[in-house]
C-alpha cells in the first residue's frame, strides 16, 4: 500500500516480512514504505558501550532508522514534545520528519543500524546546538 500520510510525524513503522523456515525476509520500498526517495543509505555499527549517536537535526532531511541487527533506542525531540523508539526487531522502522532532533542511545552488543536517508550528504543539514534548534522551530 502506498505511503499516503502528509503530516509528517515521528511513527513506528512496521515494515514487510515473510516468515520462512530457511530464514526471515523483510524489505523497504521507496514508494511504498517511504514517504519520500531515497538520495542516500547509510549505516552505523560497532558502537562502544554507552555511546551515543546523532544529537543533532537535519534542516531538509527526512530518514527511516531500522535495527537490522541488536537494539537500540531512538530518541526524538520537536522542540515541545518528546519521543522514544525501542528498536529491536529489523522489521520495525522509526520515521524522522525534518527538524527532528535525534539520538540513538543503549546499542547492543553487535547492532547494526540502517538509515535510509531523502537528501544527499551537506554539512550545511545539521544543526548541532538544541537551543538554536528550538528558535528555528517557532
Amino acid at each position: 500500500m502506498p505511503y499516503t500520510k502528509r503530516d509528517l510525524n515521528p511513527e513506528l513503522l512496521e515494515l514487510p516480512k515473510f516468515l520462512d523456515r530457511r530464514g526471515n525476509l523483510s524489505f523497504i520500498e521507496e514508494d511504498s514504505q517511504l514517504p519520500f526517495k531515497v538520495r542516500r543509505v547509510y549505516w552505523i555499527y560497532d558502537v562502544p558501550g554507552g555511546e551515543k549517536r546523532g544529537g543533532h537535526a537535519f534542516r531538509e532531511t527526512q530518514e527511516v532508522i531500522v535495527a537490522l541487527s541488536g537494539s537500540f533506542d531512538v530518541l526524538l525531540n520537536d522542540g515541545k514534545e518528546s519521543y522514544r523508539y525501542s528498536l529491536n526487531r529489523s522489521y520495525y522502522g522509526v520515521l524522522v520528519p525534518k527538524m527532528m532532533w535525534r539520538t540513538l542511545e543503549n546499542f547492543s552488543t553487535n547492532s547494526l543500524a540502517l538509515i535510509i536517508a531523502s537528501t544527499d550528504y551537506s554539512e550545511e543539514e545539521y544543526i548541532y546546538d538544541f537551543e538554536a534548534f528550538k528558535l528555528q522551530k517557532d
